[in-house]
Order: C-alpha cells, then sequence, then structure tokens
C-alpha cells in the first residue's frame, strides 16, 4: 500500500501524520526513487567503489531532506517558531510604549525569558529573548515530531522495507534519518534567530552590545556571538534528536513514537525543576540548555557550555547506538 493510500482520505484532506496527498505522492515517489537506487546498490556492493558508496548515501540524504521539508507538519513547525519572536517583540513593544519597562531573566528581573529587560535598549537582545523563550519546550518538540517520526512514520506508510533493498541498508538510512533530523536542527534554531532579529530591527533600536560581565562589544561582535549562540542552541538538541529516533525504532506507529518523545522530553523538564532530585539534573540533557548565556560574558565563561556539549554527544552515542542496534535486529514487516 503507497504513503498516499495510508495517509491521504477519500475527500482528499490531510492524513494522520499530517502529510498532503501530494506530500504523500512525492514521498512515496521518494520511497520508489529509494528503492530504485538501493537495488543498484545492492548488485554493485560490495565491489562497488567508495566514491559510489558515497555518492549513494548522499544521495540518501538528499532525498531525506526533501522529503522532511516538503512536509506540511514541517512547515507548520517552523511557522509557530518563527512566529515566536514576533509574539515576544509585540508583547515587549506593546508594555513600553507608556515609558514603563520589562522585566526577565529571573526572580530579580521578574518574569519571563532571560535577556528580555535588555531588549527595549538593543533589538539584538530580541534573539537571545527567544531562543530563550523557545528553547525549553517549543525547539525541543519540534525536534521530536521530526526525529520521532523518521523511522515510525515510513514503517506506518509502508515504505520503510523499500528503502532497505541494500546491503547494510539500515545503517545508512539510520545515519540520513539521523543526518536530517540535525539538520532540522540547524533549520529550526536559525529560523527563530533570524525572525527575532528581523522583528528587533523593525522594533527596537541597535546598537553596541552590554554584555553579562557589563562590558561593551561593537554591534558586528553582538551579531557574531549570536550566530554561535544559534549554533550552540542547535548543538543542544543533538541528544533530542537521537532520543526521537531511538524511539522511533521502537514503534511502527509514527503518532505514538512522537507523543512518546514529547512526553519524555516535558517529563525530564519537571524533574529538571524538583529541587528534591538535584543530584540527578547535571545528567539531564536539559539541565545546560540555558548556558549559552555564558556566550554574552566578556571573556566569555566556558565550563557549563563545554559540559552541555559534552552531555549531548554523550546522549547522541547512547541513544544512537541504541537506534542502531535496534533498527538492525528489527524485523521490517511493512
Amino acid at each position: 500500500m503507497s504513503r498516499a493510500e495510508v495517509t491521504a482520505g477519500a475527500d482528499g484532506t490531510d492524513g494522520a501524520d499530517g502529510t498532503s496527498p501530494a506530500t504523500a505522492h512525492a514521498t512515496t515517489a521518494h520511497a520508489a526513487t529509494a528503492h530504485a537506487t538501493t537495488a543498484h546498490a545492492a548488485k554493485a556492493h560490495p565491489t562497488e567503489p567508495r566514491p559510489v558508496r558515497l555518492a549513494w548515501t548522499l544521495g540518501l540524504f538528499r532525498s531525506e531532506l526533501s522529503l522532511t521539508f516538503r512536509r506540511w507538519r514541517t512547515l507548520a513547525l517552523l511557522a509557530v517558531l518563527a512566529a515566536v519572536p514576533v509574539l515576544v517583540g509585540i508583547a515587549v513593544k506593546i508594555e513600553t510604549s507608556d515609558g514603563g519597562s520589562v522585566g526577565g531573566g529571573g526572580p530579580d528581573g521578574g518574569g519571563g525569558p532571560a535577556f528580555i529587560a535588555q531588549v527595549t535598549n538593543n533589538g539584538l537582545f530580541l534573539v537571545f529573548t527567544a531562543l530563550a523563550a523557545t528553547l525549553p519546550f517549543f525547539l525541543p518538540m519540534a525536534i521530536g515530531v521530526v526525529a520521532g517520526d523518521a523511522i515510525a512514520g515510513e514503517a506506518s506508510a509502508g515504505t520503510l522495507r523499500y528503502l532497505l533493498v541494500a546491503p547494510a541498508g539500515r545503517t545508512r538510512l539510520l545515519l540520513a534519518k539521523y543526518a536530517a533530523a540535525l539538520t532540522f536542527c540547524l533549520v529550526a534554531t536559525l529560523v527563530v534567530a533570524a525572525s527575532a532579529l528581523a522583528v528587533g530591527a523593525l522594533l527596537f533600536p541597535l546598537g553596541e552590545v552590554t554584555t553579562i560581565s557589563g562590558t561593551r562589544i561593537s554591534f558586528s561582535d553582538g551579531l557574531l556571538r549570536a550566530l554561535l549562540i544559534a549554533l550552540v542552541v542547535a548543538a543542544s538538541l543533538i541528544g533530542v534528536a537521537a532520543l526521537g529516533l531511538f524511539v522511533s525504532t521502537m514503534t511502527s506507529s509514527g503518532i505514538a513514537a512522537m507523543a512518546t518523545t514529547v512526553g519524555l522530553l516535558i517529563t525530564v523538564q519537571i524533574v529538571d525543576q524538583i529541587p528534591q532530585l538535584h543530584a540527578i539534573h547535571p545528567y539531564l540533557f536539559s539541565h545546560y540548555w540555558l548556558s549559552f548565556a555564558d556566550l554574552m560574558r566578556d571573556p566569555v565563561y566556558w565550563d557549563d557550555l563545554v559540559k552541555n556539549l559534552g552531555l549531548q554527544a554523550l546522549y547522541a552515542g547512547v541513544f544512537g547506538s541504541a537506534a542502531w542496534a535496534r533498527f538492525g535486529a528489527k524485523d521490517i514487516a511493512s
């Protein structure tokens, strides 16, 4: 049964996994193309030259990227992420239009995300505020949806077996799926940052940036740090992507995989807020997420940043290996 038959209803509306008939048709074509490609690889393997194998792998990765970013669900997630900085910027502008101030960044600064109190003085701080606002929930939720559906979505649509024709196809497919999920991490983070920068430039003044340490740096240096912060935030999500991929290999239901991944994200966030469980907090993948603020210090404070990146690499290694072990031994019936 094709993905179009599985996901699209008789009235032409979106299917259960959020894909439209056009997207479902494109996805079926993607599976057919991958089937033909892997069949060719199976004939050439294991004597095919390394450049041929590399080209085949890159082709599979490009196919996965195209499939991911053509889905209406993915585009809707990116649209929601882009809207968050707009809402935050408008809210700050309205609250300060009468000369008042807005607090944020903790108990001493009032409610709201970190850096929000500086937005009115410099629109560049809206980038940091938007990333701080979306990182605890919106960004990881979007990553969880994409990664959780990676394998389970193919299985529920009946296209997974067509992608596994070539020898060692499971490893290549899993790597391509994970690489596509990491690419989405980067794109989603950059969408938030770009939207925040545009809104900040429209609603607030731009100029020299005052760091957390109280020193002043040029706007170009501040912009460079904003880009670096966006890259660190994207890297902070690689553990979530690996977790979602592992969950995706455990079930043949895309909806169940996405719901389980998002549920685990919420559970970890709750546990990280319980003081009585402080002993395990440093081992939770979300514990050091907001350490990107240390990039706004002068000099930069690297300790928590390194801990965060190391923890993400650990989660990626553990759950990536678990996903590979599970997917390698899984009986593909659809």
